[in-house]
């Protein structure tokens, strides 16, 4: 199969809906082997017998992200069935709508079950995967932010911290392991139209859409799974080769501008 991942084996955390599901699709289209790794199993069985159309050779393995144990026996479960591995996408991610808050009033378990979700895993994905890449003679690694990550927002503390802790590992993470020919880049999307973005702004909450697209979105729309997974592509195929450390804000100029009303 021809393509720009042709040959390359791809792991994706949390690759069963959304933005994953949409990288699992464009991955395989692309010639790759994606494993999908998730822990819900309804959803990821249904992406997975989309992904089979493509080619066999695309597998899930039920995992709990923030737990190690789990996490090994995804990679344990690559070792065994393609004896390589090319790619970790780090892209499973939870936002509580009406339960992360501000510091002082956000739940200490609702805290512990954001960073274990969003930043826990990245650091286990990375601990047990990156020694797998580096057998291979490199790779990449792509880890998803979020603009919460990049710029304050408010009465989401918990989820700010994750995605602004994502940041910084990659850049660390980059410095690291350069010398061994991985790569870590990150993707920092924003008003991308999934379920998870949907739950995040309620019919009841005080969220404004329709300002929100002409005030904050330099777009003045939002952006699709497809376009994420186009930019995680390119990023995990060897057209991106001196790409490393980069944090890409995918989020339509919402992180750059300040108030819209005055632009004709």
């Amino acid at each position: 199969m021809e393509g720009k991942l042709r040959n390359k084996i791809v792991l994706i955390s949390g690759g069963a809906s959304g933005i994953g599901k949409a990288a699992a699709l464009k991955f395989a289209s692309e010639g790759a082997s994606v494993i999908i790794a998730d822990i819900n199993e309804e959803e990821a069985k249904s992406t997975l017998k989309l992904l089979q159309e493509k080619s066999p050779q695309n597998s899930f393995v039920r995992c709990d992200v923030s737990n190690a144990d789990d996490v090994k026996q995804v990679f344990a479960h690559i070792e065994k069935q393609y004896g390589k591995l090319d790619v970790i996408y780090n892209n499973a991610s939870v936002y509580l709508s009406g339960r992360d808050a501000r510091i002082t009033d956000i739940d200490e378990e609702i805290w512990d079950k954001v960073i274990s979700i969003n930043l826990r895993s990245v650091f286990l994905f990375c601990k047990y995967g990156i020694p797998l890449l580096i057998r291979n003679n490199g790779g990449s690694v792509i880890n998803t932010a979020s603009s919460a990550g990049i710029i304050g927002i408010p009465d989401c503390d918990a989820y700010t911290a994750s995605k602004g802790g994502t940041v910084q590992l990659t850049k660390s993470m980059a410095a690291e392991y350069g010398q061994y020919n991985v790569r870590v880049n990150c993707i920092a999307p924003a008003a991308i139209m999934t379920d998870m973005m949907r739950k995040s702004n309620p019919e009841n909450s005080s969220f404004d859409e329709e300002n929100f697209l002409k005030l904050r979105t330099p777009l003045r729309r939002y952006g699709t799974p497809e376009e994420i997974a186009n930019i995680a592509c390119f990023l995990a195929s060897d057209a991106s080769s001196y790409l490393n450390g980069v944090v890409i804000a995918a989020d339509g100029g919402i992180t750059i501008n300040g108030d819209l009303s005055k632009v004709k």
